[in-house]
């Protein structure tokens, strides 16, 4: 199975981004599977109803969330209507919508895809590890689903590396977001994992994190509240992760990182 993952989509500028490049990826990789985190798609703020059926509808497959998932409160009427936008795993039981959800393919394979949300500088949330590992307990890789993609929202690379080599051989893929910095560790690990710590952002990168720098860039200067942050505009660089599997054991073969667009250097992966 080849997926792409595509890290953080903030504002308007990463939107277009994504909705302008995910069809032509999708042809040119023969991808099978996109999942996209834009828990920042709306004015760089939470996900509104609208939105994700624009991202849904252009190509991208399932919708992760993060640590801004109720900004928009308009989702959390929808949430439990929008099975393809999956909101982390460890929020408080009753909380509205689901933690994973599984994708059928049109040829019957299955993926599962999983959200979870990491502790260390974020909110106290349930304990990742040992709800991530009760859930893919109960999937078998390689025949129950072909393929699982675990999307870890998280500050600090040490718990997304940890939970990485937790899952080894457990599941296809753990991919960090939240940092909105693509990291250069992207591997596969020794039972067969794929991981990289950070997909890095769908936006533009002459910002702060995908915010407009001048407003950002004043609130370390001054040490004051200022204006609400505003996305910045720009062309956006689409950043991603692409892994391929093996369907027999839900295991990677290959993985390998994918930027298009904007300010950064430029690959695509020749798989």
């Amino acid at each position: 199975m080849r997926i792409l993952f595509l890290g953080d989509i903030v504002g308007r500028s990463g939107r277009e981004g994504v909705v302008s490049r995910v069809p032509e990826l999708r042809r040119s990789l023969s991808l099978d599977l996109v999942v996209a985190n834009a828990e920042n798609a709306s004015h760089g703020f939470g996900l509104s109803p609208g939105i994700a059926r624009d991202l849904l509808e252009c190509g991208v497959d399932v919708i992760t969330l993060g640590n801004h998932a109720w900004d928009r409160r308009d989702l959390i009427g929808e949430i439990d209507g929008m099975p393809h936008v999956v909101r982390p795993l460890n929020f408080p039981p009753g909380t509205p919508g689901h933690g994973s959800t599984v994708v059928s393919l049109a040829d019957g394979r299955k993926a599962l895809i999983v959200n979870v949300m990491g502790r260390l500088f974020m909110d106290a949330l349930d304990d990742p590890f040992r709800l991530t590992l009760e859930l893919v307990g109960k999937y078998r890789l390689g025949v129950s689903v072909q393929a699982t993609v675990i999307d870890i929202h998280a500050e600090a690379s040490s718990e997304k590396w940890s939970l990485g080599h937790v899952l080894d051989g457990r599941v296809s893929l753990v991919v960090g977001t939240h940092t909105h910095t693509p990291t250069a560790d992207h591997r596969i690990l020794p039972a067969g994992t794929a991981f990289q710590s950070d997909a890095g952002m769908c936006g533009d990168y002459d910002s702060v994190i995908g915010m407009q720098k001048e407003a950002a860039v004043a609130r370390f200067v001054r040490k004051m509240p200022g204006e609400r942050l505003q996305p910045a505009d720009g062309d956006a660089t689409v950043c991603g992760i692409m892994v391929e599997t093996d369907d027999a054991t839900g295991l990677a073969r290959k993985v390998a990182p994918l930027r298009q667009g904007g300010m950064l250097s430029q690959t695509l992966p020749d798989f």
